[in-house]
């Protein structure tokens, strides 16, 4: 109770919320060009989009560093550092794996996708537009019910993104008699689910700051 006092009291740099927004954003525009990655039908669409992917993940990495910047300069922030820490990195995995995830299409020259992939790309897609939520929400901690709720989907679409996930690593070891192709299409599913699984990371770090500040 006492350092919430002093943290009212004292001034802080908000700075840091705009930052959140602005990472969160460019991880919902990455994941809106990934899912309409799997939908383009020439070569040169999909390079086009991996390169603005690319792009993305850049203006990513400038947004973390600039967090830590802020961080490192900043002398009340509006939690704790170590969570503040934790969340740009939680979000900047996201961003690597939807940046990792689509650059492997372009290198493996990868034609055609399976449904199941397609469908992994919509709950990644899904997963982000929560996530985004949560960390607008985080101006204002007043906001319970809706914290939950972004919780509990976030978790709901990991589980759902490992179902999918498994079973078409099963049918592609089952129906796939291409090794080399095997290969090509495990590396960019486990890529999908992994970003998944770092929305539920971010989640459960947004989750750790509002308990302790409700």
């Amino acid at each position: 109770m006492f350092d919430k006092i002093v943290k009212a009291l004292l001034p802080s740099d908000h700075h840091f919320y705009d930052l959140f927004d602005e990472s969160a954003q460019n991880i919902v525009e990455a994941g809106n060009l990934l899912k309409k990655l799997f939908l383009t039908k020439t070569a040169t669409e999909r390079d086009k989009i991996v390169t603005q992917i690319s792009v993305l993940e850049h203006q990513g990495d400038s947004v973390t560093h600039r967090i830590f910047s802020e961080l490192n300069s900043t002398f009340v922030t509006p939690f704790d550092r170590e969570d503040i820490h934790m969340l740009t990195s939680r979000l900047d995995d996201i961003m690597d794996h939807i940046d990792g995830s689509a650059g492997r299409v372009s290198l493996y020259k990868l034609t055609k996708f399976p449904e199941s992939m397609i469908r992994l790309t919509d709950i990644l897609h899904l997963s982000i537009d929560e996530v985004q939520k949560a960390v607008r929400l985080l101006r204002d901690f007043e906001q319970g019910d809706q914290f939950q709720k972004v919780f509990k989907t976030v978790n709901e679409y990991e589980n759902e993104a490992d179902k999918i996930f498994e079973r078409a690593i099963a049918d592609l070891f089952e129906k796939e008699k291409n090794a080399i192709q095997v290969i090509k299409l495990k590396e960019i599913y486990q890529g999908l689910e992994t970003a998944t699984d770092m929305c539920e990371d971010v989640a459960n770090v947004l989750e750790g700051i509002y308990i302790k500040h409700s």
